[in-house]
């Protein structure tokens, strides 16, 4: 029986190449079913924290598990990150059909939560990718990334180009998803509409540490009252503060040593659309690129291993392929 989808992380620190700051000596615990919203100012390290939690980069032994594992070391298959990298996609700007797309993510396999995902972002499937809007493009984007369902969801701040109605039904279906089955998810964001009564916990960054954590209702007794005289919710009232507090305590932007948020994206020397300054090639957080060729072994390992479940006897320069990858990484 798998473990429960519970987030821990243990002093968790990260460098990048050029030795700047990641992240500093961070500790969670986010249970099963939550829903944690991570906040904090422009490159206070969120995008660089959750891409660690899903895996995406290396980090040190025993400082992340996820379902009981490491990330990075097990590729759980459960695990869902969508950020900027997966925002960007080029494939999803050419002329293709919305059947299609969604059909190669699996559409098929689920078509119960395919046409769940279609009626709640309000999807037209004779939608053709390169003649859409941003926001009509991120819905299909959207139900292409959660159509497999998912036992642990990262979330970096991809609902920017949704409608307030669209936004909201789709924050609607996350809190049902974590209250009908073992999921939980992490979300990034700046934007606070329609979020009251949504996170089940707060986790406030800055320059790149964890300035505290816990159970939403517990640190929104801080702010009195529904409402603001500005207007915010109490959510909006606690975050407002947060940042202002931050700016003093921070100063200017010129005077830091934290790593930009851009470095996180990509590895060796690779950028994505653009994104990304990461040019050490030889080492990711002191491990040998043996590791990284190791890492993308076991993804192609068990694709191809799923294929030959499926159909034995019809990918026989598959277990040839397979054989070989294997040859040459027990050379590292």
């Amino acid at each position: 029986m798998p473990s429960p989808p519970r987030i821990q992380v243990n002093s968790l620190s990260y460098t990048f190449p050029d030795y700047s700051t990641g992240v500093r000596n961070i500790t969670l615990d986010l249970p099963p079913r939550s829903r944690t919203l991570l906040i904090g100012a422009n490159g206070a390290g969120k995008t660089t924290l959750l891409r660690l939690l899903a895996g995406k980069r290396l980090a040190p032994s025993n400082a992340i598990t996820i379902c009981g594992v490491d990330p990075f070391k097990e590729s759980l298959e459960g695990v869902t990150y969508l950020g900027l990298e997966w925002v960007l996609n080029p494939i999803v700007r050419n002329d293709i059909g919305v059947p299609e797309l969604l059909r190669s993510v699996g559409g098929d396999a689920f078509p119960s939560r395919r046409d769940e995902l279609v009626a709640m972002l309000d999807i037209d499937t004779a939608w053709r990718m390169h003649a859409v809007s941003d926001g009509e493009r991120r819905r299909v984007q959207l139900a292409m990334g959660l159509l497999r369902p998912w036992t642990v969801l990262f979330l970096d701040e991809i609902t920017v180009d949704l409608d307030v109605l669209s936004r909201a039904d789709f924050l609607a279906w996350l809190k049902r998803e974590t209250e009908s089955r073992e999921c939980t998810i992490v979300y990034a964001t700046h934007i606070l509409d329609n979020l009251a009564g949504w996170p089940t916990h707060l986790v406030h960054m800055h320059l790149g540490a964890v300035k505290e954590w816990d159970e939403a209702d517990r640190l929104l007794q801080s702010i009195d009252g529904a409402v603001g005289r500005s207007g915010n919710s109490r959510l909006g009232e606690l975050v407002l503060a947060w940042l202002k507090d931050d700016l003093r305590a921070r100063g200017p932007r010129s005077q830091l040593r934290l790593g930009s948020e851009g470095k996180t994206y990509g590895f060796g020397g690779v950028k994505v659309a653009g994104y990304g300054d990461e040019s050490k090639q030889t080492e990711a957080y002191g491990a040998p690129v043996a590791y990284i060729y190791i890492y993308i072994y076991k993804r192609v390992k068990r694709k191809i291993e799923s294929l030959l479940n499926q159909r034995p006897d019809a990918y026989p320069h598959y277990r040839i392929n397979l054989h070989s990858i294997s040859a040459v990484l027990t050379r590292f």
